[in-house]
This record gives C-alpha cells, structure tokens and sequence, in this order.
C-alpha cells in the first residue's frame, strides 16, 4: 500500500466514498447532505495535510487529513479524520493511514492529537484505542444515530 500527500487530481477518487460514508449518517457529524463543492473544503481547505492510500493497483482506497485543532499557542495539538471506502474495508487500509498520519504529525511537530467528536458506536473506536488514544469524555446523546438513535460523542486524545 502506497500513502502519500494527496493532489487535487485525487479529489473525483474521495469524492465518492466522501460522499457515500457522510450520507450514511453514522460516523461523521457532518450534513449528510453536503453537497460536493462544500465536502472538497472540509477535506482539503487551507491547512489541512490531506494523504491518500492506494492499493496495489493505484486505487485510491482510504484518505486522511491533519490539520491543528487550535490555533495560536495551541497550535501544536493536531485533529485529523480519516476514511476508507467502504468497499476496500477489513484490508488494513484504516490501520496503515492512521500510523502514517501519526508518525507525520509528529514529525511535522504535533505534540498530541485530538478527535472533537467520534460517534461512540464507530467501529474505528476501537482501532483508535488500540492506537493509544483514550475517550477523555463522551457527550451524551450529541448524535443521531440513524439505527441506535441517540448516541454519545466521544473526545478522544493522544500525546504524540
């Protein structure tokens, strides 16, 4: 699997399954109905580190982006969100980006690394424990589940 820094040429790869995993409604609180213009600034707007992964055959099967979740002398704490296309799941596509994306930040001199709001029934929880990350909270009932209902919203960190 190759990961590197995304170009604007990748975008009509991550659009589809951008699209796809925001619409479903069940890990990202975002507008399931963000329109394609509005979803390519919240991945790739000013700031933001955005890398791809390619499988062996130079599709592009996951993406992710680093960005620093504060500004000014808080700067040095990054967020990053992450998706794999749901038909290249289960391949270590999730794993592999998410120890690139890490490793990067820390170079790039991130000193920890926070996810705002991770839907708790997420199944990527469970790859970001195994990670090193940790719930430091959960806001009860934040989101609406379209098949568990409410459900809480996990802050979760990491010292890098």
């Amino acid at each position: 699997m190759l990961i590197r820094e995304a170009t604007a040429d990748d975008w009509p790869a991550i659009w589809p399954f951008w699209h796809r995993i925001v619409a479903a409604g069940e890990t990202y609180a975002w507008d399931p109905h963000t329109t394609e213009e509005q979803a390519r600034a919240l991945w790739t707007g000013p700031g933001k580190r955005v890398l791809v992964a390619e499988d062996d055959t130079g599709t592009v099967v996951a993406s992710a982006y680093v960005t620093p979740n504060y500004g000014g002398p808080a700067a040095r704490i990054a967020n990053a969100a992450f998706m794999v296309d749901p038909d290249h799941a289960g391949r270590g596509a999730g794993r592999a980006l998410a120890e690139h994306v890490l490793a990067a930040a820390r170079a790039d001199g991130y000193r920890g690394m926070v996810f705002n709001a991770v839907v708790e029934t997420n199944p990527a929880v469970k790859l970001w424990t195994s990670l090193g990350f940790t719930v430091l909270g959960t806001v009860p009932e934040a989101y609406e589940h379209p098949r568990h209902g409410p459900v809480g919203l996990h802050i979760m960190y990491r010292a890098l």
